[in-house]
């Protein structure tokens, strides 16, 4: 059984480590975790990782974020991937600093990353894991917000987050979605 994890940002180092790109930071550590390589291939960095007999198809798309569908759609066709075996890991406004939620399928929720796939691919029924990312924001400021650094406050949070997140896709290739959503949509970060 395959899957495709796919890691939402942008390449560059102006974005490196930022709210938008913790997709990548995700993916990133999922690889690591697993002793994979990444290799700059067509539009996206590309790693393949197997674990207790699955193979995860890892990707972070070098599109930009507006473009994200054109490389998820190129790996899905490539690799002979239905939509219920991607996971997108995205950034997300809505939910809190604290948690990250597993969900099978969902609108774009006005991320443009989530829009491009879904206009890709023809459909919003993909399984995504939304890392919250709090709107603690002026109005007027969500864009300097998504697109900055996370404050020193928050890293610890976040890191272990990213190794739930890790866990989550790890559960999600093994055991199924809805394993993975009871076991980490109703946790809480601290």
């Amino acid at each position: 059984m395959k899957y495709l994890i796919v890691g939402l940002g942008n390449v560059g180092d102006e974005y490196a480590h930022t709210r938008h790109n913790i997709g990548f930071d995700v993916v990133y550590s999922l690889v690591a975790k697993h002793g994979g390589t990444f290799k700059v291939e067509r539009h996206a960095y590309h790693a393949e990782i197997k674990w207790k007999g699955k193979t995860f198809i890892c990707i972070c798309p070098t599109t930009y974020m507006n473009l994200s569908g054109k490389a998820v759609k190129f790996w899905m066709e490539k690799e002979k991937i239905e939509p219920t075996q991607v996971l997108v890991v995205v950034d997300d406004l809505a939910i809190p600093l604290e948690r990250i939620r597993i969900k099978p399928s969902g609108s774009d929720a006005g991320h443009n990353g989530l829009k491009s796939i879904q206009e890709s691919i023809g459909t919003m029924d993909y399984p995504k894991l939304r890392f919250g990312i709090g709107n603690d924001y002026p109005k007027g400021r969500q864009a300097d917000f998504v697109l900055s650094k996370w404050k020193k406050a928050e890293e610890t949070i976040v890191q272990k987050k990213i190794d739930a997140s890790v866990e989550a896709i790890e559960v999600f290739g093994t055991q199924g979605i809805a394993t993975a959503m009871n076991q980490f949509n109703n946790q809480v970060y601290q």
